[in-house]
């Protein structure tokens, strides 16, 4: 068994599984985790090459789901409700996949089953390379290199979450060169055997990553699937519009 990720465990009940998107960490789902760490038992996941979980070459679907498995394994959950966003959407369908006997309800984020053919993240690659390249001694220098690359203030604020200082200079907590060399598994995707495991597509409204065409894939890999779109928010919906979020996953929990 490979090194188990790293995690957060808090409250008691049914278990919940969150698991973060591409340059993300536990921490943003932590709304959700607030939340719904009342009431059940939550655990909250670094992916592989994020946040202070293992570094490795390999990052694909199939690899990811399996640290999922083994940490539930390990942590010995019998029956989990997992919600993913994005790229930890993707996961959450493989571990699906792979374990469907641990999961007893499927949540995902603004992603579907499928493989994109756009990259959408060049510019936030060349930024996280730029600040690897000019070794910042502080933050604000880092994200003073971040504005050359990235135009968009909230993506910059999200990064920096992962910015930390490394013997002086500032480093980034997830494996910049394995995610880019890794970046077309991370966009692609192999269909999975059809699933009848109650799974919610939640869309944000203003978002292209889930689109109308990608019904279709959704129908062939999901038997029980329904969808929920959150009207007025993009891709980062958990951040944009955590209270509707979790009143979409709260009900469907109890249904």
């Amino acid at each position: 068994m490979s090194a188990l990720l790293n995690y957060k465990q808090e409250g008691q009940g049914q278990t919940v599984v969150l698991i973060h998107g591409l340059f993300g960490s536990f921490s943003n789902l932590g709304l959700l985790a607030r939340d719904l760490s009342q009431d059940h038992s939550v655990i909250s996941i670094d992916l592989r090459n994020h946040g202070l979980s293992f570094h490795t070459d390999v990052h694909d679907y199939p690899s990811m789901a399996q640290d999922v498995v083994d940490l539930l394994t390990h942590l010995n959950v019998q029956s989990a409700l997992v919600i993913g966003h994005s790229m930890g959407g993707k996961v959450a369908m493989k571990v699906a996949d792979i374990a469907p006997q641990l999961v007893k309800q499927l949540m995902v984020l603004d992603i579907a089953p499928v493989a994109y053919d756009t990259n959408r993240h060049e510019n936030v690659f060349s930024g996280l390379q730029a600040v690897i390249a000019e070794q910042p001694t502080n933050r604000q220098q880092a994200m003073t290199i971040l504005a050359q690359h990235i135009e968009i203030d909230g993506v910059r604020q999200f990064l920096s979450k992962s910015l930390f200082n490394n013997d002086g200079k500032m480093d980034w907590r997830f494996n910049v060169g394995s995610l880019l060399r890794n970046y077309t598994n991370i966009i692609g995707w192999e269909e999975i055997t059809p699933t009848g495991i109650p799974t919610l597509f939640i869309k944000g409204g203003d978002s292209d990553y889930l689109m109308p065409e990608h019904q279709p894939a959704v129908k062939r890999q999901f038997n029980n699937a329904k969808a929920h779109i959150i009207a007025n928010t993009g891709h980062w919906l958990h951040a944009e519009k955590p209270a509707e979020v979790l009143r979409v996953i709260r009900k469907h929990i109890s249904s």
